[in-house]
């Protein structure tokens, strides 16, 4: 009797146990059915109507249009369409228009560039025959775009040159960094300096442009930003004079997903025109991270993840930092070196980095640019170095100052060398603080960098020095305007003759101030 018993206990167990397994494979085979009944299902009502029909051209419609059979969250699943290409442009009734993202058996998946409760049911979608392209050229500077680059300032665009908004970054046809883009602050041009195929600082660097005989063509992509702040910037260059060697390509937070994923793809075609036709241009990205939750959101339509970005997050970025390139002049191959252009990670692909400390915000310090964790692969040669590779000793010393200010809050005793360190490395950090929107010329820069670096600022007590800078730099460009030209002249490079005037005058001056 209790072998009985136990046999039944442990029957019921093996069958509890088995339930979920069984459960689990009837659901996968339910699913698995269901998808085979769909595509039987599709496939039987499009042999049906080509049937009625009686002719070729219901063929020919179907691959060419499709119908909407659900739309939501910025996606259109669309019957027809045989004949899509990925990335294709489409058309919706209502006008709005779409990229075909997603390409399953029995249906279409098309992201909606702008609002999708503008699409219903039932709606005929149409093939444009086109990759999405978006509007290039010289017309498009100081005018502002939407996120496929369609005119949102007013006014319409007149015949402008195409082209895709996604193609292959080049690769062993890239040149390395050899010419400056100066950016006007102080603190990047001295002392990261940043060459044109690399990275930089926004707004500053494009006020900065007006001035030079030679701008670059300046792109700003705002992701994610709201209207206001992008009309504020806007303002803010048209203020200063530089919005018309600037093109704003603006996917705000009211846009659709889809445009705000586009918009970084959009502002580096209009930049690659520019590359591509022996000019240069600079390109920034505000920012990224949104793209990237735009992408997310995307993503979840087609693929559910519990949390976190996508996969293929990096490569949706990397590829965008991949077609910021300078281009040989010959654009071939630079000696047959194939291995002159091998990405590995996002460090590596963007040739440095800036890096913006908060603790440095706080305490005042504006750019807030951290000296020492920021770097620059950039070599310029020697004509063309900006000025900040004749700034000396200066970011040996900021570091330094650094490491010794640590210590010097425990209050210990500090010897005349370690109290030098400390006095000069604060005015030096007092030196490089910069108003917003004021960029400086690179002779200016130079200027600036010598009455600190020789230690002139050293006898200026720290809450005069930026007045003191401020008056040094006048009274160079009034009664010295002729050295100044001797430092452009000279490619930024101080002969002992240039040197010796210099020391003169600073001694002179710093003698001389009384804030």
């Amino acid at each position: 009797m209790a072998l009985r018993s136990a046999a039944a206990t442990l029957a019921k167990r093996a069958a509890l146990a088995a339930a979920p397994q069984v459960a689990r494979a009837t659901t996968s085979i339910a699913a698995r059915s269901m998808a085979s009944q769909t595509l039987e299902l599709s496939t039987y009502l499009e042999s049906k109507i080509s049937a009625a029909a009686g002719s070729e051209d219901s063929a020919v419609k179907y691959a060419e249009t499709g119908s909407v059979i659900s739309v939501g969250d910025g996606i259109a699943r669309v019957y027809g369409l045989a004949n899509v290409q990925a990335g294709e442009m489409v058309v919706f009734a209502c006008g709005l228009r779409g990229m075909a993202l997603n390409l399953e058996e029995d249906n279409v998946g098309v992201v909606i560039f702008g609002d999708d409760r503008d699409i219903l049911e039932g709606d005929t979608v149409k093939r444009t025959g086109a990759i999405v392209d978006v509007p290039v050229g010289d017309e498009l500077l100081g005018r502002v775009v939407d996120g496929i680059g369609q005119p949102i300032d007013g006014s319409l665009l007149d015949s402008c040159k195409r082209s895709r908004a996604e193609v292959k970054a080049p690769a062993s046809s890239r040149a390395s960094p050899s010419e400056p883009m100066l950016t006007g602050l102080k603190a990047v041009d001295a002392l990261i300096p940043i060459g044109r195929g690399q990275h930089a600082i926004a707004i500053d660097t494009i006020i900065n442009q007006k001035t030079k005989k030679d701008p670059l063509a300046c792109i700003y992509v705002g992701v994610g930003q709201k209207r206001s702040t992008i009309a504020q910037l806007v303002g803010q260059l048209d203020d200063k004079e530089a919005m018309d060697n600037c093109i704003i390509v603006a996917a705000t937070a009211s846009d659709s997903a889809p445009l705000q994923f586009l918009a970084p793809y959009t502002g580096a075609a209009m930049g690659e025109y520019f590359r591509d036709n022996g000019k240069h241009a600079v390109i920034f990205y505000d920012d990224l991270s949104k793209q990237a939750v735009a992408y997310r959101q995307m993503s979840l339509l087609r693929r559910p993840r519990p949390r976190g970005l996508p996969r293929d997050v990096f490569y949706l970025h990397s590829r965008l930092l991949e077609r910021a390139a300078k281009m040989h002049r010959n654009l071939g191959d630079p000696g047959g070196d194939v291995s002159a252009y091998i990405p590995t990670n996002v460090i590596s692909i963007t040739d440095g980095q800036i890096f913006l400390e908060s603790e440095l915000f706080y305490q005042g310090q504006r750019p807030a640019i951290s000296v020492g964790l920021s770097v620059s692969a950039s070599d310029p040669p020697p004509s063309t170095r900006p000025p900040g590779r004749r700034a000396g000793t200066m970011k040996l010393e900021l570091a330094q100052y650094r490491e010794v200010a640590a210590f010097a809050k425990f209050g210990s005793d500090l010897d005349a060398a370690t109290q030098q360190q400390l006095n000069r490395g604060v005015r030096l950090y007092e030196l490089l603080k910069q108003g917003q929107y004021m960029p400086y010329e690179p002779e200016e820069v130079v200027a600036s960098l010598f009455i600190g670096v020789k230690g002139y600022c050293d006898r200026i007590d720290v809450e005069h020095v930026q007045a003191f800078e401020e008056a040094f730099l006048a009274h160079m460009k009034g009664a010295h305007a002729a050295v100044l030209k001797d430092i452009v002249d000279a490619g930024y490079v101080l002969s002992e003759g240039t040197e010796q005037k210099m020391h003169d005058i600073a001694e002179d001056f710093t003698n001389g101030f009384s804030p």
